[in-house]
């Protein structure tokens, strides 16, 4: 039996009925709490391992992301430095000549932000065009919802004068011609037609996502929407032991089943650290993009913004989640679409059926109305927030809202004070998954160029805690096994260099994970990956 003695700093257990400066860790499992001597009477032959000072605490729990992107984005190009469309041009020659990618062949590149670019807009086909006219370019941003194409790119994803704008989609375009930029459901078949990496290039990738969440705290992470494309992937990660830390996967509302019947062995436990935990369906786009699907117009304009889904589909995809005891979760972004998520479960539930049994997720719930919270808390809705938007986004959401509508993204305060319990997010690849930026986010809510947004919306660190700890748990169903340090849960751990609880506000995003720890065993160390 493996026995671990963690003594000499802070113990943070999340847990108002643990208490103690040393913790016994046996078999993957947290066996006590308490008194360093009184610990070490039960700790015969453990390794004893001494904090110096430092805090252990529960593993940080990924409320939302998408894993299988994250190893992906590995294996593509990024503009995420670039500050110029010129910069853009240069940074995809590079990456074009580095990979030696032949002409005719995609190039898939990521983290287009028009907020960091000088010009403070998104690239036309014409700017892409500089970069290549020989090989078909494909320049995602940050959101993952919309993107830029080249000319070649065009007319290889069959994308002209005539093509009509799909539903929930739109083409944008210039004296009737594609400008190159694709919104949503336009946008996201082109990706599709991405040739598929090698299986080795794929575990390699896989293995450097792993490093990378766990290298922020994360034991537990999401695969927060799957297709049919996935199925033989995760048979070779699972089959194969690749997974280090729990990935719990979502398949997409429609056609959804087609995973549970595929992977029967998986819509239980976990079994190799993954498990199906329930359907995942899109109603809306990004704020940033002004896809999100508002009841009041964005600032200046008339534009709301526009579903993806019917309002038939999202009733009948939330109702048989609920017939079929899976969770269901949502992406959400606009108050209209939330109200339109809200407005199917209470028809489900007028149905006789009760969705709060199967713990409903609002994903972003990003300009969620306050008059709708009450709402939440009746349908049993956990909302995770993507709360870093405040820095990230911040500042265009001003643009797009105006101050007063802006300061009320990611109303954690409103939620907390309503007693819902909820879960912060990064959405990764959206952004990185850090936990410590995130939580200085909640707490600070300063934006990128320093303004306060929403004073009001600000919450303690304790409450910013448990969104990422005991609350993450309780969304996945998990809260007898993780969230906080108590005996019997499962020993996922991680070590940082200082104590949030007593850190300055300011100082959070600085705190550094030394060590995260899954079941016992060390999936990262800052002195050296294991």
């Amino acid at each position: 039996m493996e026995k671990k003695l963690y003594c000499g700093g802070t113990i943070l257990t999340m847990d108002p009925s643990q208490r103690g400066d040393a913790l016994l860790v046996e078999d993957g499992r947290i066996r006590g709490i308490g008194p360093e001597a009184e610990l070490k009477g039960q700790a015969a032959g453990a390794e004893e391992i001494r904090l110096e000072g430092r805090t252990l605490m529960p593993a940080f729990i990924d409320p939302h992301s998408h894993f299988s992107a994250c190893a992906n984005a590995l294996l593509q190009g990024t503009v995420e430095r670039a500050e110029s469309f010129a910069d853009i041009v240069d940074t995809i020659q590079a990456y074009i000549r580095e990979r030696q990618i032949p002409a005719g062949s995609w190039v898939a590149v990521r983290d287009l932000d028009p907020e960091v670019l000088r010009e403070g807009r998104v690239p036309d086909k014409g700017v892409l065009d500089l970069a290549s006219q020989e090989h078909p370019i494909i320049l995602q941003h940050k959101s993952g919802h919309v993107g830029v194409l080249n000319s070649l790119a065009l007319k290889m994803a069959g994308i002209g004068a005539d093509t009509p704008d799909p539903s929930g989609g739109k083409i944008w375009r210039e004296d009737g011609e594609p400008t190159g930029y694709l919104e949503e459901n336009a946008f996201i078949p082109v990706l599709h037609r991405l040739p598929p990496p090698s299986w080795e290039e794929l575990e390699a990738a896989y293995g450097k996502a792993q490093e990378m969440y766990a290298s922020y705290g994360i034991a537990t992470v999401q695969e927060g929407f799957m297709s049919e494309e996935m199925i033989p992937v995760y048979r070779g990660l699972c089959g194969g032991g690749k997974l280090r830390l729990d990935v719990v996967g979502y398949p997409g509302a429609e056609g959804g089943e087609k995973l549970f019947q595929a992977l029967p062995e998986y819509a239980g436990d976990y079994r190799e650290h993954f498990r199906l935990g329930g359907y995942k369906m899109f109603l809306d786009g990004s704020p940033q993009s002004r896809t999100a699907w508002m009841r009041t117009p964005y600032l200046g304009s008339e534009d709301r913004g526009y579903p993806t889904l019917t309002d038939r589909q999202v009733y009948g995809y939330a109702e048989r989640a609920v017939k079929e005891g899976r969770q269901i979760l949502a992406h959400c972004n606009g108050d209209a679409a939330a109200e339109q998520y809200l407005a199917a479960l209470e028809q489900v539930k007028a149905g006789g059926l009760d969705p709060a049994a199967v713990r409903p997720v609002m994903i972003h719930a990003q300009l969620l109305g306050l008059d709708q919270i009450p709402r939440l808390a009746s349908l049993g809705v956990i909302p995770s927030f993507f709360v870093a938007h405040v820095y990230h986004w911040g500042d265009t959401h001003i643009r797009n809202f105006g101050r007063e509508r802006a300061r009320r993204i990611s109303p954690a305060r409103s939620a907390w004070e309503a007693g819902l319990p909820f879960t912060f997010h990064q959405d990764a690849p959206v952004i990185r998954p850090d936990m410590a930026e995130t939580l200085w986010c909640a707490v600070c809510r300063r934006t990128r160029s320093g303004q306060l947004l929403g004073e009001e919306e600000r919450i303690p660190v304790e409450e910013a805690l448990k969104a990422v700890t005991i609350h993450g748990a309780y969304q996945y169903g998990e809260e007898r096994e993780k969230g906080s340090l108590t005996p019997g849960k499962k020993a996922d751990l991680v070590i940082l260099d200082r104590n949030p609880v007593e850190a300055a506000p300011e100082e959070l995003r600085e705190i550094q994970v030394l060590e995260t720890i899954k079941e016992g065993k060390t999936v990262f160390s800052r002195k050296g990956q294991k």
